[in-house]
Parts: C-alpha cells; structure tokens; sequence
C-alpha cells in the first residue's frame, strides 16, 4: 500500500472519514476530490489513501487490471493502522474502496476501532450483471452503515436495491437520477452535481452525529 495520504480538513474534527478510491481511478480522481471536498464542508477530516497496485501507476505506464476486492483487505486493515486519528474514526470510499471497508467494517467495529461505515456508490453488481451480487456479507452486517447512492447507478439501482435483503444497520440516502459518481442529468432530475454532492454531505452529517458523534 502506499503509504502516502491525502488529508483535507480541521486538524481536530468531530470525526474522520478514511476513504479509498474505486477500481479504476485514484485517491485524487475529480468525483473523489468533490466529494471530499463537500465532507470537509461539513467539518470532516477526510483522509484518503490508494491501494498499491493505483499507487503504482504514477510511475509506469503498465495498466494492470484492478485486483479482486477480497485481496486488498491486507492493505485498507494497514491504513487504518496508519491514519493518525484522535477521535472517531469511519471508514468507506467509492465503489470499490467501499466495498473492501464493508468486508472488515465488522472486525473493526466491535474491537472499537471504528464507529460506522460509508460507501459512496456500493458496486451492489457488475454493470450488466445482476445475477453476480456482492451483498451477501451486507445481510447481517453490524457496523452502522450509510449507503450513498444513485437512483440510475449501474452498479445497482434503487429498483433493483430494494429487492435485495440488506441489514437493518444500513442506511440507504438515494440521490435522484444520479449515476455511478452520484452526477445527475441536470435537464432530466432539476439537480446539479454540486446539489447532490451537498445533499449527501449533509446525510453524512447527519449519520454521523446519530452513530459516532454522541
């Protein structure tokens, strides 16, 4: 794992919120610089990290294909050793990122290492593939949980999501008409990037206040 983070935000938050990237883009990708940049908003210390085999990529020209998410748990459980963290901590990320943080979310939970969970656009399903569910560890899930998705991802739609049986511990914020990214189409939905963005940092907030801020 690289050892680098990407911090942003108050030196002493009410909480902060290790992030990783998704399968494709990295740590500083424009969906992830917004929407970190609308947690800090809400007085978040967002600290985001890259698994090695992103990390690698700014310096060879090699495109290797993302490893299986199962492999990169050795790698997100040594961040959250790293991350310098006084207070409550969550860990998440976007689509991938957040799928690996779901996987330990549990472990971590219960030795109280951390308060709860957020994934910014869970891969619920390959697009095209919704036969191949990745919700089966998400059933009986512990860890207090917000889910941050939209209405038209296709890694799973809100359709599509409400048949599927999730944990009680999962909160679902759904962001209308928004895509893999949480970007709508303006003309279509009446919202903007920049208002989705705000709404979910906002059901963050609020999340967080319920689960680790009291």
């Amino acid at each position: 794992m690289s050892e680098t983070f990407l911090i942003t935000g108050p030196d002493n938050p009410p909480a902060t919120i290790l992030l990783a990237h998704g399968a494709g883009a990295p740590m500083d990708s424009k969906s992830m610089t917004a929407a970190s940049e609308a947690l800090v908003g809400k007085g978040f210390r967002i600290a985001r990290f890259e698994f090695a085999y992103m990390a690698a990529r700014r310096t060879s020209d090699a495109r290797k294909p993302p490893p299986k998410a199962e492999t990169l748990i050795p790698e997100y459980m040594e961040a959250v050793k790293e991350v310098a963290s006084s207070g409550p901590l969550i860990i998440g990320g976007k689509s991938m990122g957040g799928r690996v943080a779901s996987i330990i979310a549990d472990e971590l939970y219960d030795q109280g290492a951390i308060c709860g969970l957020l994934c910014l656009g869970y891969p619920f399903h390959p697009p095209g593939k919704p036969q191949q569910l990745r919700t089966a560890h998400l059933r009986n899930l512990r860890s207090p949980t917000l889910i941050c998705q939209g209405t038209r991802d296709e890694f799973g739609t809100r359709e599509e999501v409400e048949t599927y049986p999730l944990s009680p511990a999962i909160s679902l914020r759904w962001l209308e008409d928004g895509d893999h990214d949480l970007a709508p189409r303006k003309k279509i939905s009446g919202f903007s990037v920049a208002d989705h963005l705000a709404t979910m940092a906002a059901s963050v907030k609020a999340w967080a206040d319920e689960n680790c801020l009291r």
